[in-house]
């Protein structure tokens, strides 16, 4: 019997810690539709002065947050937004931006980075003059860190420029910063100046700084206006959020400093997993807290079998595409952990091919 767990499924298993309890048991509430709730006015005020903003506003999730965001920037139905094919908001949010907005998007190539070339996004806009026949660019959006290429990090130098041309073509500028937090940490870059280019930003509380729900989109005075009507619309509303709110306010006090600690295991992961034969992992570009692990084509083991010998022995990952693994790491994940699931990792790979030599 597995008497040890290390689940690396995501940044979003966390359990709540003892003092986000407490503060949540305590947290002074009241009806935040009415706008009355001080716990969230408090982390509203916070998060919006960390992100650089003038107002912010807590919303249930990061894909809530992308959704209020897309659609308080495009309120044209027909309107399209430009963002990168494997962004999260055009793999991983139901097409809410096209089924509830009525808003078009118009994906353009993500490099191994995680950024688009600027000379493709700046193709991507459409002509104003062919309104009649085309939707209308109205907004562009990044995403920083970027989940797909493995949580790798976008620059200031990088984001600015995307920045200026939005400028340039009149365009308004959205950064899905789910795990901006993360960026921050590994660029050595302030979250401020990270989303300085943009017009919103979102962060969200439940991945690498372990509250147990939220996320916080961040904007102007007038668009955040507008995103709280959204997300009333939405059925986002909730009364006595300051008990989550709570959560999210002790999460910035200790869990950001964590952050640092959790890339540094994930490093530890893939230089270590990149030494089993069978496994490939390109260890030099781990940035932050994610590690993609692919199962070569001549492994003796499928990533499905990989996946469920490592549950057995209380090892929990993820299986994002064919052939592929990905872990996650955060802060009640150990560097013991690391290394007791990077044992588990050799003991699967090796036994599976001592199997198919006994066969032979």
């Amino acid at each position: 019997m597995v008497t040890r767990s290390v689940d690396m499924r995501s940044d979003t298993v966390t359990k709540p810690t003892e003092t986000m309890r407490a503060a949540m048991a305590i947290a002074e509430v009241d009806d935040d539709i009415l706008g009355l709730d001080p716990t969230a006015a408090q982390l509203e005020a916070e998060m919006a002065r960390i992100m650089g903003k003038e107002a912010a506003l807590f919303v249930a999730s990061g894909t809530m947050a992308n959704l209020i965001s897309v659609l308080t920037h495009c309120q044209i139905r027909g309107s399209e937004v430009i963002l990168g094919e494997y962004s999260h908001i055009v793999i991983y949010e139901n097409g809410g931006i096209s089924t509830i907005g009525g808003v078009h998007p118009r994906t353009v190539k993500n490099n191994e980075d995680g950024t688009m070339d600027i000379d493709l996004i700046e193709k991507a806009i459409r002509d104003p003059n062919l309104a009649i026949c085309c939707p209308t660019t109205r907004l562009i959006c990044l995403e920083n860190s970027n989940a797909h290429s493995g949580g790798r990090c976008l620059s200031v130098e990088y984001t600015d420029k995307v920045g200026e041309l939005a400028k340039k073509h009149g365009l308004m500028l959205h950064i899905d910063g789910s795990r901006i937090f993360n960026a921050s940490v590994a660029l050595g870059v302030p979250v401020h100046r990270l989303a300085q280019a943009a017009d919103s930003v979102t962060a969200c509380l439940s991945k690498g700084l372990g509250a147990p729900a939220g996320t916080i989109i961040a904007g102007s005075k007038s668009f955040i206006s507008k995103a709280r009507i959204l997300r009333k619309t939405l059925g986002g509303g909730i009364r006595q959020v300051g008990i989550l709110c709570a959560a999210g306010l002790v999460a910035l006090q200790e869990n950001v400093a964590k952050l640092e600690n959790d890339h540094k295991n994930a490093k530890i992961l893939a230089k270590e997993i990149s030494k089993i034969k069978g496994l490939k992992v390109d260890a030099a570009t781990v940035e932050t807290n994610i590690v993609f692990v692919e199962v070569s084509k001549d492994s003796s083991i499928t990533e499905r079998e990989l996946l469920e010998m490592l549950k057995a022995r209380g090892v929990y990952v993820s299986q994002p595409g064919p052939r592929k693994i990905r872990l996650v790491l955060h802060h009640q994940i150990s560097e013991d952990d690391v290394h007791y699931a990077v044992s588990c990792f050799q003991k699967v790979i090796n036994g599976s091919q001592l199997e198919m030599l006994a066969i032979e």
